[in-house]
């Protein structure tokens, strides 16, 4: 393992819970599944379901709880609703995840 240097980084408690609240997110298998498919682009709920293996109502509560941290975001094409990430840092977040448990460093 690689010793590196850093100045400590200093969160306030707002911060502190805020990212909390991310990881909390990223620690459900069915929110993982649904981030992995959407790495691809933007998936109706139909085909998340299908991806993750869950009920469509399953992906719309999984939906709402990463839209309201801001990891995804939502169109409506008439009645089906289209789920997309949010940014790139919630892709990078999630590639880095996998890149780490995958190279077992």
């Amino acid at each position: 393992m690689t010793t590196r240097t850093r100045k400590p980084l200093e969160l306030n408690d707002h911060t502190a819970s805020d990212v909390a609240e991310i990881f909390r997110a990223l620690s459900d298998t069915s929110r993982i599944k649904l981030l992995a498919a959407l790495i691809g682009g933007e998936m109706h709920v139909g085909a998340l379901a299908a991806a993750a293996g869950i009920s469509e109502s399953a992906v719309s509560h999984h939906m709402r709880h990463l839209r309201q941290l801001r990891m995804v975001h939502a169109r409506k094409d008439g009645r089906q609703v289209f789920y997309a990430l949010d940014d790139q840092h919630i892709i990078d977040l999630f590639l880095r995840g996998v890149a780490h448990i995958q190279s077992g460093d």
